[in-house]
C-alpha cells in the first residue's frame, strides 16, 4: 500500500463522516466532494477504486436497517443456514483462512520473556497497521498512525519479549488478506495469548461469515453459555488481532455499531467495504 492509499483511506473516511452526520440533507456528490477538496469525478472514481462500489451503495450497506436486516438472518440461522446455502469462499474468508493455536504457559511467563517477536508497520485499507508474530505465527496487529505508540502498545503485551523490526513471511502471509484475491492466500497461524474462554470467543469470531454481521448475545448462544453476553462482550473488547479476528462483525443487538478497539468510524468503514466485497460477488 502507498502512502496515496493512505490519502485515499482519510478522505473517504472523511467523506463518510460528513454523509453520516449530514444525513437528513442528502448531501449531493458535489458537495461531499468539496469537503474533502476533490473533483466530483476524481472522489466518484477514488470512492469505487477503495470500496468497489458507489459512495451511494455503500452508504446502503452502513445503514441501521441493513445491519437489522443482517442480525434478522443471523438470529434465524446462527450461522449455519448461511453454510448450508453455499456462502462463497469470499465471505467465507476468515473461517477457511485463519487458524488460531493459544500460546503454552511457558511461553508468555514473565511477560513473554521466552518470546523473540518480529514486528512491521504496514498501509492497510483502514489506515496504518502493526502486525507482530513469533516464530509459530501473528501474536498481534493493531490499526495506529502513530508507529512510535504502536510499537509502544504491543510491549506493554509482551513486556520482556525480545523485538525485531523484520517483516516475516507470517505478516507478509497475513497481510495479503487485505487483496481483492484470495485464491492464492495460504493459511494464516495466529499464535495468540488467552484464556481457554476467550479463545473460544475469538474462534467463533471466525464464524461469522464476512458481509454478516453478529451480536453478543447470539455469540454467546453459539458457544454454548447463553448467559455469558457480558464475558463474551469482554473478550472480544480484548482480541489481539484487528481484522484477522473480525470482532468489527459485533455489534449491539440494536442494530448500531457500538464500539471498537481501534474506533467506530473505523469498524463502520469496514462493514461496508467487506458488504461491497461480498455482494458484488452475487
Amino acid at each position: 500500500m502507498s502512502t496515496q492509499n493512505q490519502i485515499d483511506y482519510e478522505r473517504i473516511a472523511k467523506a463518510i463522516e460528513y454523509i453520516l452526520s449530514n444525513f437528513k440533507l442528502q448531501p449531493s456528490l458535489e458537495e461531499v466532494a468539496e469537503k474533502i477538496h476533490l473533483s466530483p469525478a476524481h472522489f466518484q472514481k477514488m470512492f469505487s477504486d477503495w470500496a468497489g462500489t458507489s459512495p451511494k451503495k455503500f452508504l446502503q450497506f452502513i445503514s441501521l436497517e441493513h445491519a437489522k436486516n443482517l442480525l434478522k438472518e443471523e438470529k434465524a440461522s446462527l450461522f449455519e443456514t448461511a453454510y448450508e446455502t453455499g456462502l462463497s469462499s469470499t465471505s467465507r474468508l476468515h473461517d477457511l483462512f485463519v487458524k488460531i493455536e493459544g500460546m503454552s504457559p511457558a511461553e508468555y511467563k514473565n511477560g513473554g520473556k521466552s518470546l523473540a517477536i518480529n514486528y512491521s508497520f504496514s498501509e492497510s485499507p483502514f489506515g496504518k497497521i502493526i502486525a507482530a508474530s513469533t516464530e509459530k505465527g501473528i501474536c498481534y496487529m493493531a490499526f495506529e498512525n502513530d508507529t512510535h505508540k504502536a510499537l509502544g502498545d504491543l510491549q506493554i503485551k509482551f513486556p520482556n519479549a525480545s523485538f525485531f523490526e523484520n517483516r516475516d513471511e507470517f505478516q507478509k502471509n497475513a497481510l495479503s488478506i487485505f487483496n481483492k484475491d484470495w485464491t492464492k492466500l495460504n493459511t494464516v497461524k495466529l499464535h495468540l495469548k488467552g484464556t481457554d474462554f476467550q479463545l473460544k470467543v475469538w474462534e467463533s469470531l471466525l464464524s461469522i461469515p464476512m458481509g454478516k454481521l453478529s451480536t453478543y448475545g447470539n455469540l454467546a448462544e453459539k458457544i454454548g453459555n447463553p448467559k455469558a453476553s457480558r464475558a463474551v462482550g469482554t473478550a472480544i473488547g480484548s482480541n489481539p488481532v484487528a481484522f484477522l479476528i473480525p470482532c468489527h462483525r459485533v455489534i449491539q443487538s440494536s442494530g448500531k455499531i457500538g464500539g471498537y478497539m481501534w474506533g467506530s468510524d473505523r469498524k463502520q468503514l469496514i462493514i461496508g467495504w467487506e458488504s461491497s466485497k461480498v455482494y458484488s460477488d452475487f
